[in-house]
C-alpha cells in the first residue's frame, strides 16, 4: 500500500475515469432486466434513478469546465429537477422507452463528455464545485469516485459483483480525501470515506465530503 508521499505524487488521469466508466457500464449490462426499479443499496433512489444521477454528475462536471471563463462562484445554470418527491434532481434523464440498454448508453455518453473535457481543458483552468474550486484533474477524480461508489450502490441493488481496480481508487483518495488512512486497502478505504462501509479500528463515517481544492506538488491539503 503506498504511503502518503506516494499517494500525493500520483495524479488522476482522464484514462482512469474512462476505464472506471467502461468497467461500470460493462458490469451493469449484466443486470436482470426486471431489477431496475429496486433500491440501489442503501440509497433512497431506485437503480434506474441512480444511474441517471451518476450520468448527471458526469455531465455536470463536464459542462462546469466548458465555458471560456468557467464560473468560480456557482454552477453553470442548467435546470436540475426531480421527477418525483425524494428523487434525484437531474438535468439528465434517460428515455424509459429505450430500456436499460438506453439508460447505460446515456451513462456512457456522459462519461465520455467528462473524459473529453478533462483531456482537452488546460490544467490551469479552475471551476466551481460546492466542495472546493477545482481543476480538470479534480473533476476527473470526482467523476471517478462518483462512478465507482454508485456502481457499488447499484451492484448491491442489482445483485452484481463489483470491485474497481485498487490503483485509481488510491489516486482518488489522495486527491480528494487527503486525510484518509494510507495503511488500509484503497477500495475499502474509499467505501469507508464515503460512508458506505466499516473500516477496522476506525469509527464509521456518517457525514462526509471530499476536498476538491487544487493540490500543488508535494502537498496533501488545499493549494
Amino acid at each position: 500500500m503506498p504511503g502518503t508521499a506516494a499517494r500525493t505524487a500520483a495524479h488522476i488521469a482522464a484514462d482512469d475515469l474512462h476505464e472506471a466508466v467502461r468497467l461500470a457500464v460493462a458490469t451493469l449490462r449484466d443486470a436482470p432486466p426486471d431489477a431496475w426499479e429496486g433500491r440501489a443499496g442503501t440509497l433512497e433512489w431506485d437503480c434506474w434513478e441512480t444511474v441517471e444521477h451518476l450520468a448527471d454528475d458526469l455531465f455536470a462536471y463536464a459542462v462546469q469546465l466548458g465555458p471560456a471563463a468557467p464560473p468560480s462562484d456557482g454552477d453553470v445554470p442548467f435546470v436540475w429537477q426531480a421527477r418525483r418527491p425524494g428523487g434525484p434532481a437531474n438535468a439528465v434523464h434517460a428515455d424509459r422507452a429505450a430500456g436499460p440498454a438506453g439508460l447505460l448508453q446515456v451513462l456512457e455518453a456522459c462519461g465520455a463528455l467528462l473524459v473529453a473535457m478533462v483531456r482537452t481543458t488546460s490544467p490551469e483552468t479552475r471551476a466551481y464545485h460546492a466542495y472546493g474550486v477545482s481543476d480538470p484533474e479534480g473533476f476527473a477524480a470526482m467523476g471517478l469516485v462518483e462512478t465507482v461508489v454508485h456502481a457499488h450502490d447499484l451492484a448491491a441493488g442489482l445483485g452484481l459483483s463489483w470491485e474497481p481496480p485498487a490503483a485509481p481508487c488510491a489516486r482518488a483518495l489522495a486527491r480528494l480525501f487527503p486525510t484518509a488512512p494510507t495503511d488500509t486497502p484503497p477500495w475499502p478505504t474509499l467505501l469507508w470515506a464515503t460512508g458506505r462501509a466499516e473500516l477496522p479500528g476506525r469509527p464509521r463515517v456518517t457525514t462526509w465530503r471530499w476536498d476538491g481544492t487544487v493540490r500543488t506538488a508535494g502537498t496533501a491539503g488545499p493549494a
